[in-house]
């Protein structure tokens, strides 16, 4: 069975505007099928647990959704809106969004994920987490398919 290393980037978002939630989708799906890289989490403690918060959506439900349904985006994002309590007026969203966008990485691992891609820690790598995380993914995904 192949195992798959998450390509949808947390900077992204999908029709709700909630950037990462297309990345959790990927991942959570992936993940009950098996099929997801181990180094990842389907649902971790970073990224994945401030959207949920923001949201005010439950882990296990959703974990329960995606294993039950396997959604596509679009229904993940349906049944999200159809949540009780869920919090998706602009001021949330764009909180989160902003959480998200101006997270900096600790300083090991930032200097972990630029060793692994052989870059230098001189600055002239933008030290947000989605990018590094992104370089981080690429430099996994090359490792297990293209090299």
């Amino acid at each position: 069975m192949h195992h798959y290393v998450p390509m949808i980037s947390s900077g992204v978002a999908g029709p709700l505007g909630v950037i990462h939630l297309p990345r959790l989708w990927q991942k959570v799906s992936l993940e009950t099928l098996g099929k997801l890289h181990p180094d990842y989490p389907g649902i971790g403690h970073g990224y994945d647990s401030m959207v949920l918060a923001a949201l005010g959506l439950d882990e296990g439900a959703v974990r329960e959704f995606v294993k039950t349904r396997k959604p596509s985006y679009t229904q993940f994002e349906a049944w999200i809106k159809a949540q009780p309590g869920v919090k998706l007026d602009k001021a949330t969203i764009y909180k989160n969004n902003a959480a998200i966008r101006g997270y900096i990485h600790d300083d090991d691992t930032r200097l972990e994920i630029l060793a692994a891609c052989g870059l230098p820690d001189d600055g002239s790598v933008n030290p947000g987490a989605i990018d590094l995380n992104n370089l981080d993914d690429w430099a996994a995904f090359h490792k297990e398919v293209l090299s």
